[in-house]
């Protein structure tokens, strides 16, 4: 369980991080390009297995680092555009219900991977959760024509997740990990480039040093949470079915908590009563 707590308290490390950028007037997109760059090299520095373009393009799960490099960087710019077509909440929304897909994709391929009613229950209770603590009114309205971001952001983040999980289950050695983490988060990087230059035709955004410095200093947690989730799946002891919902509804709650202390960010009672069923549903889903 450690591995979880950990990373929990690493991602919202990364949320902080995220929190203090508008501030600071930092360019996402930048900031994060260079993020993966240093998170990839760190990832080569500690690797256990020395670098040889061969043995990476011959390896089972070069596909896997691929797919799963450009879903990060692709889902992040989606998201960011639904935070500004259709809102924060509902973005959010979609985000964190991602988990529904590599939780159903887990049931379906591993047969170690399994459901009970009360696990059922403790799912519901997450998605209850994810939807009172992430809005602070009845009724969500929002743009139709932009439900495509919706959706996009949902199966984006929770494909990639999928991936992530099935590459530690089935094509990823310990003495591998470094090398998978480099080129998942290198092609992240190189997609964001691609990204940019494409944005560079309709503007042209000026590369600053402050994004380039945020950039830096986020590479290191982003490293280290990559890490510490590939650690939870690998070692927690639970069940893939197990620990993406634990793992969302824990950021929730520190997240929220995190906002209330540092940032002054008001909960209203639909808010506290969403981090109850969130932590409703993580005892649930972990002792029943």
């Amino acid at each position: 369980m450690i591995d979880i707590v950990l990373t929990i308290v690493a991602f919202n490390v990364l949320i902080i991080f995220f929190k203090l950028f508008p501030k600071y007037g930092i360019d996402n997109l930048q900031a994060l390009i260079i993020n993966y760059f240093v998170a990839g090299g760190l990832s080569l520095y500690f690797s256990e297995q020395s670098f040889s373009f061969e043995y990476i393009l011959a390896s089972s799960w070069i596909y896997h680092a691929v797919i799963i490099g450009i879903l990060f960087i692709v889902t992040f710019n989606l998201y960011a555009t639904g935070t500004q077509k259709v809102g924060i909440a509902i973005t959010t929304i979609a985000n964190k219900l991602s988990l529904l897909i590599p939780v159903g994709i887990a049931l379906i391929l591993y047969p170690n991977e399994h459901i009970t009613f009360l696990k059922v229950i403790g799912f519901i209770l997450a998605i209850v959760g994810i939807y009172l603590s992430s809005t602070q009114q009845k009724k969500l309205s929002f743009d139709k024509k932009y439900i495509w971001l919706i959706i996009l952001v949902f199966v984006g983040q929770g494909i990639a997740d999928s991936i992530f999980n099935n590459a530690q289950k089935t094509v990823v050695n310990e003495a591998d990990k470094g090398l998978f983490f480099m080129c998942l988060l290198f092609m992240a990087g190189l997609s964001g480039i691609i990204i940019l230059l494409g944005k560079s035709i309709k503007e042209k955004p000026q590369i600053k040093f402050k994004n380039l410095f945020a950039g830096l200093l986020f590479g290191l947690p982003n490293y280290i949470t990559i890490t510490l989730f590939f650690g939870a799946l690998e070692n927690s002891g639970l069940a893939a079915t197990q620990v993406y919902p634990i793992i969302s509804m824990g950021v929730v709650i520190l997240s929220a908590l995190v906002g209330l202390i540092l940032f002054k960010e008001k909960l209203s009672l639909r808010n506290w009563i969403g981090l109850g069923f969130a932590i409703w549903s993580i005892f649930v889903i972990t002792f029943l």
